[in-house]
């Protein structure tokens, strides 16, 4: 039989599969979990969109909602997607403001797996007239993802959006 094994992180796996799943409704960063990259001698960038990603602003408590964009580069470690959509979720009744809620999941994740590089785009649903797009990356210091976190900061926003796209 071909695939991952037990002994390549999936026994310490405890959302996936498990179909007795708790939805916390306070921000949660416990239930993210990593599995061990297979690939570590590859660069090589993962990528994850949710369309359905909701927060509150921290004054009025009225909901926010985005897509949130995450892509990075692994090093030793990746994310397990079930842990990493229940963690999202637990946003929902997260007061904080747009560019907090980007930073936040940034850190986490650089917390969970030390990645070569990542970075987390919000892209939230105008409220009150205006869209807030909060956008922040991360290379790992001393290494060429340093040097493209600055290069790809620097460059975020050479090509700006239509604005009929939303």
């Amino acid at each position: 039989m071909s695939g991952r094994t037990h002994e390549e992180g999936l026994k310490d796996l405890t959302l996936l599969g498990n179909q007795n799943t708790q939805y916390s409704f306070e921000y949660a960063p416990e239930v993210l979990e990593a599995v061990d990259n297979l690939h570590p001698e590859r660069d090589y960038f993962v990528k994850f969109n949710c369309p359905e990603f909701t927060s509150l602003c921290p004054l009025t408590h009225q909901p926010d909602f985005a897509t949130m964009y995450i892509s990075y580069i692994p090093d030793k470690k990746i994310v397990e997607s079930k842990s990493l959509k229940l963690y999202l979720f637990s946003f929902r009744n997260h007061g904080d403001f747009h560019e907090d809620c980007v930073n936040i999941i940034m850190n986490d994740l650089i917390k969970l797996l030390d990645p070569r590089y990542i970075e987390v785009w919000g892209k939230f649903t105008p409220r009150g007239g205006i869209s807030i797009d909060p956008w922040c990356n991360y290379g790992k210091p001393g290494t060429k993802f340093e040097e493209m976190a600055t290069f790809r900061l620097m460059n975020h926003d050479l090509y700006p959006e239509k604005v009929d796209n939303r």
